[in-house]
This record gives C-alpha cells, structure tokens and sequence, in this order.
C-alpha cells in the first residue's frame, strides 16, 4: 500500500482529537522490509501524529535505528521468543536471536523511547521464562509483556505453540513473581481475561480495546480493529469508504459484545465482567471462544 493513501484516509482524526493523541503502530508481517519506513514515520509526525513499531528485531541495527529515531519514533517493540534455538524455531529464521537481542539492546539505550520486549509463550519457551528473563535484565530493557498464543493459523494444529491450563498457571505465577522482584516490569498482555489472576499479572483490569481506542488499515486498505481480530470483522476498505466515517458508525460489532454471549460464554457467571474476553478469541462463524483463558484456577 502506498503510504500516502493511508495518511491521507487518517488525516481526518486530526480535526477530531488533540494533537499527539492518537499513536500510529506500524506492524506487519514486519515494518522493516518498508525502505521507506523512516520517511512514512517523518511524514507521520509532520501531520501531527505519534508512532512507533513492532518487529522481529532481524533487520533493526544501528544504522536503521538512528535514522527511525531521527524521524521522530516514540515506541518500538521487539519480539523474543525464546533462548537462542527456540527462538530460531519459532520464528524459522537462523541467526534472529543475536538479531533480536541486538535490537533490544539499541532501543533500550534509548531513554526517550517506550521500550519493549514481547514473548509469545508456548510449550518450547515456557520452561526458559527465567533465562529469558535475566537475559533481558542485561540488556537493561525495562519493559517486558508475556503472550499466549491463539489457536489460528499454524497454532490451530500445533499443540507445542498452545499451552495446557497447568502451563498458563505456571505462566500467571511466574509473572507474579516477577512483578514482586520489580526488577523490571513484567506483565501479562492485554490479550484476554484470566480470571483470579486479574490485577495480579498486569497494572489494570482486563480490558480489550479493539475497535473502541484501537482501529487498524491492513495491508489491502481494510479497515478493522485491532490486527489481531478476525479479518471477518472489518467494516470498510480505506479505498471506497470514509475511515473518520467507519470509526465513527460501523464498528458497533466492536462496541456491543453482546453477541458474545453464546457457547460456554452463554452461562458463565463471569460474563457481565470479561464480556468475552479479548475479540480476538472469536473467529469463523464466532458461535464460541477458542479459549477461556479465566476458566484456569
């Protein structure tokens, strides 16, 4: 997609909200393989919008991180999977480790920049969350967000990428016990509702913005909510329909959750708190979540 036809779709905001409150996330697939990443970022900012990115860290090195910082990102987010050979299988990609932590280490010498570090945890990885863990401590990153990952995809048929309940416990526990050490921040995602382990694992109460803070343009000029969602809940396309226009009337898929309330989610006690959990959850004909990650005690 041409950068210009997305800036010109988000302009409109801007008549909206304040100046800087609205933060552009470039994302992917991976925002690196864009040449023109730093001069889309410049333009970004010279229209009065914050951005930043999330990438796998293989391409970011020294040279593109002075130049992204030059014009004017504010946030990047590098993802590590695992140590070295977990990593490398996870992301099938030889050498994307030193990439990775390469990277982290050049955003985290940069105090101006939100920081930080991302862990799709999964069978493979989940037995190194401490290595991980004392590893990022040396980069000095002081930020650190754990996943799980959605059974979508490749995940929907590979049970080393989903974790057990037992697992997903150990995971909750783990970042208790980080949090407590307060060595570095260590948090859950905002991914779904976990249950008893809400106001435990992160600062704030489970809460999913897709669609209600979070709207997106995929790579085709979709426009949905957050990327993670399923590609069925987009509710225009940037080349035929106004984005001011969709966020402002057509995302009431997003905003009322009451359809949610159907499959295990009809009788849970719950519901009236998690309202679904995350939207991201409900794919296909979205009659039932792929997984309640509230029900593990």
């Amino acid at each position: 997609m041409p950068f210009s036809d997305f800036l010109n779709a988000i302009k409109p905001l801007q008549k909206q909200y304040k100046k800087d409150s609205i933060i552009v996330i470039m994302t992917g697939g991976e925002p690196l393989l864009r040449n023109d990443l730093a001069e889309c970022g410049m333009q970004l900012r010279q229209n009065g919008f914050r951005w930043g990115i999330v990438s796998n860290g293989v391409l970011y090195n020294n040279n593109i991180h002075n130049k992204l910082l030059n014009a004017g990102m504010g946030s990047v987010t590098i993802s590590l999977d695992g140590m070295a050979a977990t990593h490398e299988w996870m992301r099938n990609s030889q050498y994307s480790y030193d990439a990775a932590l390469n990277a982290i280490e050049l955003i985290s010498s940069s105090p101006r920049l939100n920081a930080n570090v991302v862990t799709c945890v999964n069978q493979r990885n989940i037995s190194e969350l401490d290595e991980i863990h004392h590893t990022l401590l040396q980069t000095g990153i002081k930020s650190w967000r754990l996943f799980t990952i959605t059974p979508i995809g490749r995940a929907a048929n590979d049970k080393d990428l989903s974790l057990t309940d037992e697992q997903l416990k150990f995971l909750m526990e783990f970042i208790i016990e980080k949090r407590k050490e307060k060595r570095m921040k260590t948090s859950f995602s905002c991914e779904a509702w976990v249950g008893r382990y809400e106001e435990k694992v992160r600062d704030g109460f489970f809460f999913c913005r897709a669609g209600i803070h979070i709207a997106s343009v995929l790579a085709d000029g979709s426009i949905s909510a957050c990327p993670n969602v399923d590609r069925s809940l987009a509710q225009g396309n940037i080349y035929k329909d106004d984005f001011f226009d969709v966020w402002n009337n057509r995302f009431e898929i997003m905003r009322n959750r009451s359809w949610t309330k159907t499959g295990q989610c009809a009788e849970c006690k719950d519901y009236s708190i998690c309202e679904g959990s995350g939207l991201h959850w409900w794919h296909g004909d979205r009659k039932e979540i792929l997984r309640c990650l509230g029900k593990v005690k």
